[in-house]
């Protein structure tokens, strides 16, 4: 959070002034086939939101304001804001410092930026990073996300290895054919999954709109509130922060492998577009679970927590039909943490490239598939305290790279002005 609040000012609140342009540029206004690269700017933002859009979207948030209480979402927002800054900087530098492979595949990510960035002596940082991101990959990204199914489908008397299995299964059939498969499955699953969820979030506010300003003014005001003593603003903050960097992944140097695949000359342009995920993420869909779990007044009437809780929000907010709310949760934490565990299996095999060659590519995914499995069946607790500390180990590095290549403040203050240019 602290880099993102200097890549904010240092860069001149890219965020706003850049936004629009990503619109643009996502939408294929600038799209040029004999680019190099793997992915055209659309699929290179589904395939990072693939990653980000998870259960992080609701369990997350559902977990933040269970222990930290509605304000938990007003910071989850601060996280979204400065960490877009910082998703513009990581994934410009990423595309920037890429390689284009023999097979004219591209690859790319902090371990790229730091080693070519920094100089070889930093060589040891970038391996440190590659490592971590396969470990998470494991973690994170994956027995995470099963564990969330497993649990989910456990409460309709789904044996969990049962849903281990069959999980495994549909992730195998889609990531053994490469970045190229996933981004198509991304880019058709990530919007028909975010619509339909946020569609339902809106049926719920609409059918409980005198709920909708309190729901704010209990965000706002508990955001600050002292009523608990310093320790208890602390634990709110610290829930709020927690769960939202979860959620948008800002500095955790995932998103940059998946925009370095895009198809541009211009860096800029995809850092453009990559900083419009932590806004999709967090802003948007993280924003429609927190209300509607404030709005229907669950946190009151059930101690679930979690996925159950979205859940119960959902029932609640969908008393005519309870069936419906279920179900657009159940869809959603499946697609969710599906695709999730897809793109992410892309940010795995990138790692295992940069630290063993192309031929470790294969082995690492039928790993991957096998670490899905596990996740499903062992104990919740353990699958989410792992996961959290592979993501801390993860972000350090990159996050030490980024403040550390002084080369970044040229590079992208560069192609800022080639971005003010080219409106």
């Amino acid at each position: 959070l602290g880099t993102g609040i200097y890549m904010t000012f240092k860069l001149g609140f890219p965020q706003l002034k850049h936004v629009l342009h990503g619109i643009k540029v996502t939408r294929g206004d600038y799209d040029d086939v004999e680019d190099e690269g793997d992915l055209n700017h659309f699929r290179a933002l589904s395939t990072a939101l693939a990653a980000t859009v998870g259960i992080g979207n609701i369990a997350g948030v559902a977990i933040a304001i269970y222990y930290g209480g509605p304000g938990a979402l007003f910071w989850m927002w601060i996280t979204a804001f400065f960490g877009s800054a910082l998703k513009y900087a990581e994934c410009t530098l990423s595309h920037h410092y890429r390689v284009i492979n023999d097979d004219g595949s591209a690859s790319g990510g902090p371990m790229y930026y730091i080693e070519k960035g920094l100089g070889p002596k930093w060589k040891s940082l970038a391996v440190i990073f590659a490592t971590c991101a396969v470990i998470c990959s494991f973690c994170t990204g994956n027995m995470n996300q099963a564990n969330t199914i497993a649990q989910t489908f456990a409460s309709y008397n789904v044996p969990i290895w049962v849903s281990g299995i069959f999980i495994a299964f549909l992730v195998g059939i889609v990531i053994i054919g490469g970045i190229k498969r996933i981004a198509a499955v991304a880019s058709r699953l990530v919007p028909t999954m975010a619509i339909l969820y946020v569609i339902g979030a809106l049926i719920i506010l609409l059918t409980h709109a005198n709920n909708i300003l309190p729901s704010f003014l209990s965000i706002f005001k508990e955001a600050f509130s002292l009523e608990a003593g310093w320790g208890g603003l602390i634990t709110v903050i610290m829930w709020g922060v927690r769960r939202g960097l979860y959620s948008n992944e800002a500095g955790q140097g995932s998103a940059p492998i998946a925009h370095a695949a895009a198809k541009t000359k211009e860096s800029a342009r995809e850092g453009a577009v990559a900083l419009m995920g932590p806004f999709i993420d967090t802003i948007v869909v993280c924003t429609m679970t927190g209300l509607a779990i404030l709005s229907t007044n669950v946190l009151n009437t059930t101690n679930e927590t979690g996925a159950l809780l979205t859940r119960e929000a959902f029932r609640s907010g969908f008393s005519f039909a309870p069936d419906i709310g279920s179900f657009i949760v159940n869809i959603a934490v499946l697609l969710f943490a599906y695709t999730t565990m897809v793109a992410w299996s892309y940010y795995g095999d990138r790692s295992i490239e940069y630290l063993v060659g192309p031929k470790a590519i294969k082995p690492y995914r039928w790993v991957y598939v096998f670490f899905n499995f596990l996740g499903a069946i062992l104990p919740l607790t353990f699958v989410w305290n792992f996961g959290d500390i592979a993501l801390s180990l993860m972000t350090i590095p990159n996050l030490i790279g980024v403040i550390l290549l002084r080369r970044l403040h040229q590079i992208i203050l560069t192609e800022h002005t080639y971005l003010l240019n080219h409106k």
